[in-house]
């Protein structure tokens, strides 16, 4: 059975979470506290697996670990078709892509745990300030996302149409973790929209993170 090492409220393992959800693929889940004792992905062992210490991870059925929370949806797409996270089309799969990337390479990394920890443990930044910066890469983000997706024709129920892809699967996580720090949607009716939409469907409420093993 393939296994995900994941944390609740990690919104890459959430992205990894939807995915296999709507590939209706069953999974055992391996949490790991990123909190509790300094943090369980420095354990030796979990550092077997994923050296940079990070969640999620996932072992598939032949044995094979896996990082990266991208990496893993695409592999799970390419392994099990239906429901396409991907267009078929070259010029709308880039699209797509670009959406999430600007998620998982351009906010995501700025205002993860560890970066958010070095502020106030290492530079000693203030609560105060810390929200501010986690709320400022958000709203540079959000607005070039809501600006692309009530432009572009092709945005529908969610980012690309009717369908849900890997655009929906790294947006809904972000705003989840945009509301948990208090940072308001109003500005963004698009993704507000979009994020509605999703919350409806079964695959997004069974990795939503207060449904999780783990959640505390």
């Amino acid at each position: 059975m393939i296994k995900l090492y994941s944390y609740f409220r990690s919104s890459a393992s959430f992205r990894v979470r939807i995915a296999l959800a709507l590939k209706g693929l069953s999974y055992e889940y391996v949490p790991i506290h990123l909190l509790k004792g300094g943090g369980e992905q420095f354990a030796a062992a979990y550092r077997e697996l994923n050296p940079a210490a990070l969640t999620p991870t996932l072992i598939v059925d032949d044995g094979a670990a896996m990082a990266q929370s991208l990496a893993i949806i695409e592999y799970l797409d390419e392994t099990h078709p239906l429901p396409r996270l991907l267009p078929v089309d070259p010029t709308d799969r880039a699209y797509v892509r670009s959406i999430a990337l600007q998620i998982a390479c351009e906010i995501h990394p700025l205002n993860n745990l560890r970066v958010l920890r070095y502020l106030k443990d290492n530079l000693n930044v203030e609560e105060e300030q810390k929200s501010a910066w986690y709320a400022h890469w958000i709203a540079l983000g959000f607005d070039a996302i809501e600006q692309t997706l009530a432009a572009d024709p092709r945005t529908g129920r969610f980012c690309f149409g009717g369908d849900v892809t890997l655009a929906d699967i790294c947006l809904i996580p972000q705003v989840f973790n945009a509301k948990r720090m208090g940072v308001a949607l109003d500005k963004y009716p698009t993704i507000a929209r979009i994020n509605d939409a999703a919350s409806d469907l079964e695959a997004f409420a069974r990795a939503e993170p207060s449904v999780q093993p783990d959640a505390s």
